[in-house]
């Protein structure tokens, strides 16, 4: 037994030797592998352009990529040598590299020749007293290595989108968001046929859309929401079959509703809300089978929703059609969306009933059909009400009700009157026969009570009218 665990001892010995050996050969093969001195002068240097002078890396052993590496700043192994691959300025974590109050594009940052992310946030916030604006050369220096490129929350970056930035072939994302950057798009953005996110929102870009980003083919999200972009969408979009989210939201762009969007089929999102469009619904949208996001509100579009086949979007889980001028009643195929969770069709022209199979959509928790014209007693249940609380939206329109007594103040849809109590003795849709209109008051109050007024005269007039107030009235006081 002790033999056995002396050679345990030894076993694990001289395990734990071999690991000291390699972690050491580790150590020193990467304390083998040093940084060009040309690539970390240059890293330096683009560096302090964007902190200040006073960060000089002193305290950085053996260099920025070793055993103490710079926040932001990744490396890789090329030839033997330590090379930047990726570079973040910004406040991104606790100990992020912070931006000094004046910064500047150093030519050393196109220098870095295997750079492939080149991200900054939140640096550039001073739009009056340091306004800065994206170099327009030099940025064909990183066309072999630059993958991803991104400027996020700059309000103080100003000025145009570089034509230079049609240089970088091998672009997959790129990402301008929530900075000040105006002017037109360039068309030489569609050279970047490598493209797969291309986001340009929140900025005060204005003009047209270009033809020439119809051949970014494997394009799986564009955004340019929140612009002042004008004018039609170009055709070429429909050639974007990849395209798996679209949101043009937030600008000024006009006219019908693409026809050839239907040719994206594995479009997931489609969101064109506060734009100009007009021309009414178009069958296309619901051939887009793998929509789950379908927001078109506040645009002047109009037509009659009754004219879709809405059932055919199995998939949808957002559809947002309000203040869109829309016509007719709502029709019941909304109820075959089994997924969907928000309904939004308020402030428009729709008449008619709500369809009560809206309560059977199994995940919907939203439903918006204020403001419309719609009529008739409301029939869902108090469960319903009480899942929904103020998710249900049915005030303005001043001829629907819910039944008196079916549920509690608190559980009634906001804005909603109950119906007036009462008995009628007339079914709801029958119609009384009531000759040339020219009755007079007691006519009215007989044919009420279910009396034919033509068949009323005389004594028997009188008498009905007496007996029928005496009636009242006990019932009055009884």
């Amino acid at each position: 037994m002790r033999m056995l665990l002396r050679g345990s001892h030894f076993i694990l010995g001289v395990c734990i030797l071999c690991l000291g050996v390699w972690c050491c050969a580790q150590a020193d093969s990467t304390d083998a592998a040093p940084m060009e001195k040309a690539e970390q002068a240059a890293l330096y240097s683009a560096i302090q352009g964007f902190v200040g002078d006073w960060w000089n890396g002193s305290d950085l052993y053996p260099d920025p990529c070793g055993w103490t590496p710079i926040q932001g700043v990744s490396c890789d192994i090329v030839g033997g040598q330590w090379y930047v691959t990726a570079l973040s300025i910004g406040p991104v974590h606790d100990n992020s590299l912070g931006c000094a109050t004046k910064v500047e594009f150093r030519a050393q940052l196109f220098q870095l020749k295997h750079l492939k992310s080149l991200t900054f946030f939140n640096c550039f916030i001073s739009p009056r007293r340091h306004p800065v604006t994206i170099p327009d050369d030099k940025w064909e220096k990183l066309a072999g290595s630059l993958e991803l490129l991104e400027f996020r929350s700059h309000q103080g970056l100003i000025g145009q989108l570089p034509t230079s930035f049609g240089y970088l072939f091998k672009l997959q994302s790129l990402v301008l968001l929530e900075n000040g950057l105006t002017g037109e798009l360039p068309t030489n953005i569609g050279n970047l046929t490598n493209l797969n996110r291309l986001v340009l929102a929140g900025n005060r870009f204005t003009g047209q859309i270009p033809d020439s980003f119809g051949r970014l083919k494997k394009l799986l999200i564009l955004d340019l929401s929140r612009n002042s972009l004008s004018g039609h969408l170009p055709f070429a979009l429909g050639c974007l079959t990849s395209l798996l989210k679209l949101d043009l939201s937030n600008n000024h762009l006009e006219g019908k509703l693409l026809g050839d969007i239907a040719y994206l089929k594995n479009l997931t999102l489609l969101d064109l809300r506060n734009n100009k469009f007009s021309g009414g619904l178009t069958q296309s949208i619901v051939e887009m089978h793998s929509l789950e996001e379908l927001i078109l509100s506040r645009n002047p579009l109009g037509g009659d929703i009754m004219s879709l086949e809405w059932q055919s979007l199995q998939n949808l889980v957002i559809l947002d059609l309000s203040n869109v001028g829309l016509i007719g009643e709502i029709p019941g195929s909304l109820s075959g969306l089994k997924r969907l969770r928000y309904l939004g069709l308020g402030n428009n022209n729709l008449t008619g009933n709500l369809p009560p199979k809206l309560a059977s959509l199994p995940t919907l928790n939203a439903l918006y059909v204020n403001g419309n014209n719609l009529t008739g007693v409301l029939n869902f249940s108090e469960d319903f009400y009480g899942k929904m609380v103020r998710r249900f939206g049915a005030w303005n329109n001043p001829n629907l009700c819910y039944p008196f007594g079916l549920m509690t103040a608190t559980n009634a849809p906001y804005g909603v009157k109950p119906c007036r109590r009462g008995i009628t003795l007339l079914e709801p849709n029958s119609r009384a026969k009531l000759g040339d209109g020219n009755l007079n008051q007691n006519s009215h109050f007989i044919a009420s009570l279910g009396f034919s007024s033509y068949r009323i005269h005389g004594l028997w007039q009188f008498f009905l009218v007496d007996t029928s107030i005496t009636v009242l009235l006990l019932n009055l006081f009884l």
